[in-house]
């Protein structure tokens, strides 16, 4: 097995949106998907991205990212909302298994953030535990709107910028991996009708601005 963990973060964000490249060009690879792959994986992991993202059935992070088994350490809720156990599972996949880089992933039509939008503009409340999620997105969408936006692109983004900002504010662990230089974070849009995923923001690693959506 490829030790991830000699990789830098750049390359592993590098690697990263070269399967997203491949996924929207239409030239799958499918990297380690097969069963000699299975066998290899099976005394150990060693991912070089821990991916936290929506829950959305459209956003299979292997398939968007042409990635295979072991490659990715995925962490899911809806609105990527954050709780204890999201963020224990984040730093075991940088702490433990080693992973150089975390990613934030948002896209558009984004269900939790149109149920906060509407929570918040029209008092449109929701039940059960699904509150709690709205609660969680409300303090993006309460952002957006101070600072003028209109757009839903842009309530995503700040959403997904909010969510890197808590992971390194709550995680000491995290913080200092990306103060030492050891790990990046990124946030990523996904956009579903083309498939692309667009830097939002990063923290531990230098991009050019035209890369920035």
């Amino acid at each position: 097995m490829a030790d991830n963990q000699t990789l830098t973060p750049r390359e592993a964000f590098e690697m990263l949106l070269a399967g997203n490249r491949r996924f929207v060009a239409g030239s799958l690879e499918h990297p380690n998907q097969d069963a000699a792959r299975r066998t290899e994986v099976v005394p150990a992991q060693n991912p070089f991205a821990v991916l936290f993202g929506c829950s959305d059935s459209r956003l299979a992070a292997e398939i968007i990212f042409d990635r295979g088994l072991g490659d990715l350490f995925v962490v899911r809720t809806a609105g990527h909302v954050q709780g204890p156990e999201v963020l224990g599972s984040i730093e075991y996949g940088v702490s433990v298994l080693g992973a150089p880089l975390v990613v934030v992933l948002g896209h558009d039509a984004c269900g939790a953030v149109a149920a906060t939008r509407a929570a918040v503009e029209d008092g449109m409340a929701a039940g059960g535990f699904v509150r709690d999620v709205i609660e969680r997105v409300t303090p993006s969408v309460l952002a957006a709107r101070a600072a003028g936006r209109t757009e839903e692109a842009d309530f995503i983004a700040e959403h997904i910028r909010h969510t890197v900002d808590l992971l390194l504010d709550r995680s000491r662990s995290l913080a200092q991996a990306v103060e030492a230089g050891r790990v990046a974070v990124v946030g990523l849009s996904y956009r579903l009708a083309d498939g692309t995923a667009r830097l939002v923001t990063a923290r531990g690693i230098e991009v050019p601005s035209d890369v920035v959506s």
